[in-house]
């Protein structure tokens, strides 16, 4: 993977409320590659189709925002998220912050928000 877009929105503090968007995704047949969301509210998702999840999200009267983001997979192992990030910190990349997802087989999918998505791709190989 690469520099992805990134969706983020505000969530309620209510039951249901994620639920609620990940039905609006499926409805739309969009796939969630990671999320993260965070204690005051604030969900970070990037998925297959960003167009089309951007649209249906808005439609159902969500404010979404935009941005590019560095998704990598890493393996599993001790040295998984080890060497990929130390290869970003040698180029002089800060991570402002990072959340995972399925990947592909045994692999993690790291998202990591980054001033500079496409510098910090060619500095980790991706």
């Amino acid at each position: 993977m690469a520099v992805l877009t990134e969706l983020s929105l505000r969530l309620p503090n209510s039951p249901g409320a994620l639920a609620d968007v990940c039905r609006i995704l499926a409805s739309e047949r969009v796939t969630i590659v990671a999320l993260g969301l965070e204690p005051g509210g604030r969900l970070r998702v990037v998925v297959d189709n960003h167009i089309r999840a951007e649209g249906a999200l808005r439609e159902q009267h969500h404010a979404v925002t935009r941005r590019d983001v560095l998704v990598m997979t890493a393996g599993h192992g001790p040295d998984g998220l080890a060497t990929p990030l130390g290869l970003l910190a040698a180029a002089g990349v800060n991570v402002e912050y990072a959340y995972a997802g399925s990947g592909e087989g045994q692999m993690l999918a790291l998202v990591l928000g980054v001033d500079d998505p496409v510098r910090a791709a060619m500095a980790a190989g991706v």
